[in-house]
């Protein structure tokens, strides 16, 4: 019974996938090489053993929010090109220049959006780029980013490209627009031994 389960969430069908987006994949390879990123900058930010053990214990769930983040950013990516918007790289640099004035440097900033949002310093930019697209996406539909109408754009958007993720890591409610964690946690514990059923 266990495994037409298992096979049903997509993990034969996509091999090596942590999550599937509009067909595109997102590896598994991909996603730790994202949180080694995250890993490495904090423990260059925390050199103290102590300070960085409960560093890791507050980011203990990094692996699947840095995966949810991934998946949200090519949703965000499409509902924005569906729209039309584009954010130029002069744009990006702008608004980079603005927040690390803010933050005292650029330094400051990269430790700041790590703490806050654990996106590493060689992420930075690409984030600052998705912000603008949010941005000009919810001026573009007269409301805000933390509005229902925002997010039931990008809901939209994400039941479009029928997001896929392996159930190790949850699953993807597109209605909330959001990973979620598996109800079921045998499977996580067969998938993350790295076994495929049988």
């Amino acid at each position: 019974m266990a495994a037409p389960l298992l096979t049903a969430c997509g993990n034969d069908a996509h091999p090596g996938a942590a999550a599937v987006v509009g067909g595109q994949r997102i590896t598994v390879a991909q996603l730790e090489s994202r949180v080694d990123e995250v890993r490495a900058a904090q423990r260059a930010a925390v050199p103290d053993q102590a300070q960085y053990a409960q560093v890791l214990a507050q980011t203990s769930t990094l692996t699947r929010d840095t995966l949810h983040g991934m998946v949200l950013d090519k949703v965000l990516d499409r509902a924005a090109e569906d729209a039309g918007i584009t954010v130029s790289r002069r744009e990006v640099q702008q608004v980079r220049a603005g927040l690390e004035q803010q933050a005292g440097g650029a330094q400051g900033l990269e430790t700041s959006w790590l703490q806050q949002y654990g996106v590493a310093p060689e992420r930075l930019d690409d984030n600052l780029r998705l912000q603008l697209e949010a941005q000009k996406l919810a001026t573009q539909l007269g409301t805000t980013t933390g509005d229902a109408a925002f997010w039931s754009v990008l809901s939209v958007t994400s039941k479009e490209l029928g997001v896929d993720v392996n159930p190790r890591y949850g699953s993807w409610d597109a209605k909330k627009v959001s990973r979620v964690d598996a109800k079921t946690p045998w499977v996580r514990e067969v998938t993350a031994a790295g076994t495929q059923p049988t």
